[in-house]
């Protein structure tokens, strides 16, 4: 396994990014302004994510994607600890945004995120169509944190 920056040629992930925000507008708004990285295992892409610079020494983790036939192998958990690792230097704080989701709050969890805020009827606000999660609508953007450098 190995994690690689993507400096060129961003939209090629499209339909990989397309997993994790259904909205190309809303990929828009960060892929462009976000690093993005990739991870590759046995020369295939597995799973990416872009990092983003929110200032005064916060990061956001955007767009956590892995394939469909590549998610519960580690992928993600390996992607966001190498991320977790590598900006730990830059930034004190690393945030996720998610849809409240009994997939995704947990995963998050798991890697030492903890729940700080909630931004109700973001999904019905920034996109056209219902997100479905786990037979769940997504309405409300639940937000996450976690201190960076800290051994967990």
């Amino acid at each position: 396994m190995r994690v690689l920056p993507v400096k060129k040629g961003k939209r090629d992930y499209l339909s990989l990014l397309l997993l994790a925000d259904p909205e190309p507008r809303m990929i828009d708004r960060y892929l462009d302004r976000g690093e993005l990285w990739v991870l590759e295992d046995g020369g295939k892409v597995r799973s990416l994510c872009v990092v983003t610079d929110e200032g005064e020494g916060i990061c956001e983790l955007k767009n956590l994607a892995t394939g469909e036939e590549d998610q519960r192998k580690g992928y993600g958990t390996a992607l966001v600890e190498e991320m977790a690792r590598r900006y730990a230097s830059r930034f004190h704080t690393m945030v996720v945004g998610t849809g409240e989701s009994p997939l995704t709050i947990p995963f998050y969890e798991k890697l030492g995120f903890v729940v700080f805020r909630r931004e109700e009827g973001f999904f019905t606000r920034n996109y056209p169509d219902p997100i479905w999660e786990a037979g769940q609508l997504l309405t409300d953007m639940i937000y996450l944190r976690r201190r960076l450098g800290e051994e967990r």
